[in-house]
């Protein structure tokens, strides 16, 4: 099991929205472009996930 991490961030509702529209765009393509290798590129897709999901879980989860 890898260890995680609970990160604290404040953002305003407007800086919410924006990142999850962000998050909710980005993909594989800009994961493995700014990736050293292919195994960072599946952490970084992992993180973006872990992300959304907790923009998600403060109602910040657009269409």
């Amino acid at each position: 099991m890898k260890m995680t991490l609970n990160l604290n961030v404040r953002v305003t509702p407007a800086e919410a929205m924006a990142l999850a529209q962000f998050v909710k765009r980005v993909g594989w393509t800009e994961f493995i472009a700014n990736a050293v290798d292919e195994d960072e590129a599946y952490d970084i897709r992992d993180a973006i996930y872990a992300l959304q999901d907790a923009l998600a879980e403060e109602g910040y989860a657009p269409r």
